[in-house]
Order: structure tokens, then sequence, then C-alpha cells
């Protein structure tokens, strides 16, 4: 039986990074549900200026092509973007540019991000799933997003978990575990929380 391969797409800027935490969590999760599967790392960071090259020359390096061919080669990718202004970052737009655009047709993708308040939290409903519908990538239920107050909170760990769990099922090709709806916020406690601020 081939070893299951995990691609996790980091666009974190700076060292440390909270995307680049909330990647390693995720990650973390996923392989409790799937245990010896073989994760590779890209951070974006890293080829920054192979990604801009390849936007105007056509041509990727040896560098980037590599780490194209492990998020087209994986079995399931893990993507976590900063949000900016309400959308993900441009790099790790950039990045999703110079990929195949059939490459990740029916792929399992989860879907994370890191912003200053929750505010942008609605920035992967509104920017990143749109994104990997567009390539046709097939994109977990649960969308995690973690803004500096979540960090620590029972609520987060949560949502990793349950995310982790729909990635894993749709990488294994099993069904998905069904939680409890305690992991869910109603709609109107968020409101409040939102007022709140």
């Amino acid at each position: 039986m081939n070893t299951l391969k995990l691609a996790v797409v980091s666009a974190g800027l700076s060292t440390p990074s909270s995307t680049r935490l909330l990647a390693d969590r995720l990650t973390e999760a996923v392989r409790k549900h799937l245990p010896g599967v073989e994760v590779h790392l890209v951070e974006l960071r890293d080829v920054a200026t192979d990604i801009a090259h390849n936007l105007t020359n056509g041509f990727a390096s040896p560098k980037l092509q590599a780490e194209l061919d492990a998020v087209t080669g994986a079995d399931g990718v893990i993507a976590v973007t900063p949000i900016f202004t309400a959308s993900y970052s441009g790099l790790f737009k950039s990045f999703f540019d110079v990929v195949d655009p059939d490459a990740l047709v029916g792929k399992p993708v989860l879907i994370g991000a890191t912003g200053g308040s929750a505010r942008h939290s609605l920035a992967l409903e509104f920017a990143l799933r749109p994104l990997f519908a567009y390539l046709r990538a097939t994109v977990a239920p649960t969308a995690v997003f973690a803004a500096p107050e979540d960090w620590g909170a029972d609520g987060l760990a949560k949502r990793i978990d349950q995310a982790a769990g729909e990635l894993a099922a749709l990488v294994d090709d099993r069904p998905a575990p069904v939680k409890t709806v305690e992991a869910v916020i109603p709609f109107e406690e968020q409101l409040a929380a939102l007022r709140k601020r």
C-alpha cells in the first residue's frame, strides 16, 4: 500500500508566524487521523522571488517546481494564509496562480487562515473557498480561522480536530466522522461577541 502524502502550504511572512502555527496545528491533527501520512511543508516566503519570476517569465525555477510538484502530487492539501484587507495574501494567491489549473481537480483541501480580528473570518468563505472551487478541488466543509484571542481557546482546538477529521476522511476516501453540535458556535453568540468589540 502506498504512503499517503500531505502537502501543507503556509503563506506566513514572519518568523515565528501565527499562520505557520495554525498550519502546524492542523498538520498535527491530521496526523492523528492518518497515522503514517508523509508531510511536505511548503513555506511560500522561501520561494516568493521564484513565484514572482514565474509570473513574469512563465518558467518555474527548480526550487519552485519541486514545491509545485509536492502540492500537485499530494493526496491532500492544507492551505493556510494570513488575511490582509479582507482576503488571502498576494503571495498565497500568486502561488496558486502558477499551479496548473487542472492539477487540483478533485484533490481534498483543508483551508485555514489567521487574521488580526474575528472580522476577517468570512474571508475563508468569500475568498479562499471560491478560489479552490474554481480550481475544482474538494474543499473540506470546516474551514479554520484563528484570531489572536482564539489561541489556547477550546473552540479553536475543536474546529481544528473537526476539519482534520474531514480532510482525513476525504483523503482516505471514507465517511467523515459525525461530530456533535456543541463544537459549533450558534449564530446569535457569534453576533453578540462581534457587537462587544
